[in-house]
């Protein structure tokens, strides 16, 4: 029935495109704002071909379709797709004009939603089209919108306000600083798209997006330190206008492109990786020069002030207490075969309710047992759901959204039997070559001026004397009750390929420190903290010097260590940073929870 649902979507879908004289359109999962997650109303890949994933793409033309996915997605989407519907293309071998030239007849038009993808994608592909006499056509209205009968409304849920003592500043002050930028730089006025720059610069949060506290709304900031904000009317609360004052004025989210349409003569600053093609179309069209520049809150909310630099660690506090209490719960059931991967994300998110004030999810659990753990994103669903085996690894890759901060931790941990039984002399091996690299990390100190790029080999030196590696990234940036994934840091491989791998890092920002290793359908590792960078003081040191604070604090499984393959220095650290965790944790915790702590942290065996 699920199949011929999706055949009847697809069919109802091209006699659209019939009708608007469309030879095909390409479907993305995105939103307006280009967000990491998109509300359910924005989710039409997944309604067209029932694919899950959090990246991708669909293209549609009369008589062909394909969906479009990376390494990340290869099994999850033969499991979700019909591919008598759907050819299933790789990202990044197969390209989507090449794609296009064998599936459209020369003359054709292929259209786009100019408000789900960047002005870049629609230049490149334009680029790669040259010479096909293929058209790309942007729509006026979204054709799956007139076809899809029951398809959700966006969230009416009210904007909320994020208190100064929070955020650390003022929303006056960080405009001040975007006109102080507007003026440096020659502009007028910037458009600011993305929904957690949004919520930064004028400190307010929300709930229409599943994980990230945002509401949905554009701004556009002008020289003069001024603002208007784009909003549905029914979010807007007497607080909310209070809050916002009398610089912000406050405007229906449906005038925006007309706004955009009336700044004639107006130089104005669009991010080119969050600003959908939509709004420079709307800006040229009434005459204003755009500008694609990096929108300037973006630098600005990754250096976190001392304000977020502390709620980070009052809420990493709480969420080690949840994480810990989590932990000794799984070593005491999921021994007897009694615990699945569905029942351990719901443990832990009760957890996390009793110890903090827990907002949402920061993204959804990865609850991975077995084979299952060495898919780096896995989701778990009914259908994919196992029981955690006895005499196995158990891989966890969670987060919290609290008012105070955001959290992200991954924790690898060896489940065992009634009998007793060890983890591999393999499965040691591996864990112990990973956290070798994740204390590199936690110790290194670099020079100011270096990228995430520039580090990220440090995590991975372990592993590649091995002859073996993980294939994605080190680390990302997080967000202050923001995005659990922040730019624009990164620390990952190819600095010159991969956004923000170049990005220098400052003193204020949060990274992940996740190095990993997964064996195909045996087992996964991954040890996850977040880290603060700092100043670090040496003496006679030439230069500005920086490292990195661990904001994390919950055990790391010694029984998947191999003592021999760490050195002193590591052994140290590992000591040194267990007895951190019982002085954090420990207060928060009671009875057989903080015994369970002090064994868990004793120090390791020499």
């Amino acid at each position: 029935m699920l199949m011929q649902t999706h055949e009847a979507r697809l069919k109802a879908l091209r006699e659209e495109l019939k009708r608007r004289n469309l030879a095909g359109f390409v479907i993305p999962i995105s939103d307006e704002h280009m967000s990491e997650y998109v509300g359910d109303y924005a989710q039409r890949l997944h309604w067209l071909t029932g694919f899950g994933g959090s990246a991708g793409f669909a293209a549609v033309t009369q008589t062909h379709a394909a969906i479009f996915v990376d390494g990340r997605y290869t099994v999850q989407v033969k499991g979700q797709v019909d591919n008598s519907l759907f050819e299933y293309r790789n990202i990044p071998k197969d390209s989507l004009a090449d794609w296009l030239k064998g599936a459209a007849e020369k003359g054709q038009h292929i259209a786009y939603d100019p408000w789900l993808h960047t002005q870049g994608w629609v230049d490149k592909l334009e680029r790669e089209l040259e010479g096909s006499d293929i058209a790309l056509v942007s729509t006026d209205s979204n054709p799956i919108d007139a076809v899809w009968a029951d398809r959700p409304e966006p969230s009416p849920a009210q904007a909320m306000v994020h208190e100064d003592t929070l955020a650390g500043r003022a929303s006056a002050d960080k405009r001040g600083e975007v006109a102080d930028w507007l003026a440096q730089n020659g502009l007028d006025a910037v458009v600011v798209p993305a929904l957690d720059s949004v919520a930064w610069l004028l400190n307010i949060r929300g709930t229409d997006v599943s994980h990230t506290p945002v509401s949905h709304a554009y701004v556009i900031a002008h020289e003069d330190g001024h603002a208007d904000l784009f909003i549905a009317p029914g979010k807007v609360t007497p607080e909310l206008s209070k809050h916002l004052g009398n610089a912000v004025t406050i405007r229906d989210r449906a005038e925006f492109e007309s706004a955009l349409r009336q700044m004639k003569g107006k130089r104005v600053s669009v991010d080119p990786d969050f600003g959908v093609a939509g709004i420079a179309q709307a800006l040229r069209a009434g005459g204003a020069d755009v500008a694609f520049r990096q929108d300037p809150t973006i630098l600005a909310k990754a250096i976190k002030n001392e304000a977020e630099r502390q709620g980070h660690r009052d809420a990493q506090a709480a969420d080690g207490a949840a994480v810990s209490r989590f932990l000794r719960w799984i070593d005491e059931n999921a021994p007897k075969g009694e615990v699945d991967e569905l029942s351990a994300a719901a443990k832990l998110e009760e957890f996390r309710r009793e110890h903090g004030d827990l907002r949402d999810t920061s993204f959804d659990t990865i609850s991975a047992a077995a084979g299952h753990a060495a898919l780096p994103h896995y989701r778990v669903d009914e259908d994919s759901n196992i029981t955690i085996p006895p005499g196995s690894i158990f891989l966890c890759d969670s987060g919290g959204q609290y008012p105070a901060g955001t959290t992200d931790i991954t924790r690898t941990v060896w489940i065992d039997t009634p009998g007793g039984a060890e983890p591999t002399a393999e499965m040691k091996d591996r864990f112990t070559r990973v956290l070798k690299g994740h204390i590199q990390i936690d110790r290194a100190i670099f020079p100011q001026g270096t990228s995430g790029g520039q580090l990220d080999s440090f995590a991975r030196q372990y592993l590649w004397e091995a002859g073996v590696d993980y294939a994605h990234g080190t680390g990302h940036g997080v967000g202050s009750f923001l995005g659990v994934h922040e730019g624009p840091q990164r620390i990952a491989k190819h600095a010159g390929g991969q956004s923000g791998t170049g990005q220098e890092l400052f003193a204020g920002m949060i990274c992940s420190n996740e190095p990993g290793y997964y064996k195909a359908d045996a087992f996964g590792i991954r040890i996850e903290n977040l880290v603060l960078i700092v100043p670090k003081h040496i003496e006679g040191a030439e230069g500005e010097w920086l490292g990195f604070e661990t904001l994390t604090f919950v055990p790391i499984d010694r029984r998947l260590i191999e003592p021999a393959l760490l050195t002193e220095t590591e052994i140290d650290w590992l000591d040194a940073y267990h007895a951190k965790v019982r002085e954090i944790v420990a207060p928060r915790l009671s009875g057989e929870d903080i015994e369970w702590l002090e064994r868990e942290t004793q120090p390791l065996a020499r």
